[in-house]
């Protein structure tokens, strides 16, 4: 279980590693902070003097070996908009994006897994139709469309909710309805194919022919050996918990990671791209170590599995 963890551990590394040294070049080569912090007018002193109090006028490779070293330290530079540290104007935005995109999973989870499940047990029926036909609709819809019909069926027209800002509960709802309906219909999708294939297979007619009654057979044998690719689903959309909800955020001008992602970006603020995107690739390899120890689990043959 030692080496498989390791593995793991070292796999995660580098692919941060990669993620933010392949992010650090993009957002150099895609436009001079410079230009677009500053005033369009601003003298060319000004901007030159800009460019030298950020490093923005050395070689690239040696920006990249200064970050690398700073990183390795702790130390991830400052925004360019502000002046304060990058780490600390994240941070401060994690917990409005926690606030949404949890519940959000609560609530995929929460209808999509049980969906697939009786969709899956009524297969060809007019449940099962209906609830592939609401998935298909869930996933295809842009969440921007989603979001735009909500605040204007329940914010304009019936005023029973805010429509943007952050606040109380009411506030959650509308943002965390529009995080969810995706997630549920791609949970219903997954967890009804994984149950299809499994109830096809030869051991679950061995188990009904011992005499096993239909539903030991489904909880002891069909769900455990459908966990997996539905548990693969779940653990790329806890990976996703601080950067998926981009557009939400944005639709709703709610203060999160994901418009502040926005935000920077526009404006070339490198070192707060860098950091959320080290964040979010940090979260995202953690959800994928932890899916592995989870398969480890449910299946032990999955620890000694070849690498």
């Amino acid at each position: 279980m030692i080496g498989f963890l390791a593995h793991r551990l070292l796999r995660a590394l580098l692919t941060i590693f990669l993620v933010v040294t392949f992010a650090f070049f993009v957002l150099r080569l895609s436009g001079d902070p410079a230009l677009l912090i500053m005033s369009v007018d601003a003298p060319p002193e000004a901007v030159a003097a800009f460019r030298k109090a950020w490093g923005l006028d050395q070689p690239i490779w040696m920006q990249y070996g200064a970050f690398v070293v700073h990183a390795l330290t702790g130390e991830l530079g400052n925004s360019m908009r502000d002046g304060r540290p990058a780490i600390q104007l994240v941070l401060e935005k994690v917990p409005a994006t926690l606030a949404l995109t949890v519940p959000a999973l609560v609530l995929k989870i929460a209808i999509g897994v049980p969906a697939g499940i009786y969709a899956a047990l009524r297969r060809n029926s007019f449940a099962d139709r209906l609830t592939m036909l609401l998935s298909v609709a869930g996933f295809t819809m842009p969440s921007f469309v989603l979001a735009l019909l909500l605040v204007l069926v329940f914010s304009v027209q019936l005023g029973w909710l805010p429509s943007s800002g952050i606040g109380g509960v009411v506030n959650m709802i509308l943002p965390i309805i529009t995080l969810g309906a995706a997630g549920a219909a791609i949970l219903a999708r997954f967890t009804r194919s994984a149950m299809l294939e499994v109830l096809g297979q030869p051991y679950i007619r061995a188990a009904q022919a011992k005499g096993l009654s239909w539903r030991r057979v489904v909880t002891e044998h069909a769900l455990p050996n459908a966990a997996i690719p539905t548990t693969t689903i779940i653990g790329f959309m806890i990976g996703t918990l601080i950067a998926g909800a981009v557009v939400v955020e944005s639709v709703f001008a709610w203060p999160g990671i994901g418009r502040l992602l926005v935000v920077s970006v526009a404006s070339r603020d490198l070192a707060v791209v860098q950091t959320i995107l080290l964040l979010v690739a940090a979260t995202m390899v953690v959800s994928n170590i932890v899916v592995d120890v989870v398969y480890g689990w449910i299946d032990p043959r999955m620890r000694t599995a070849p690498k």
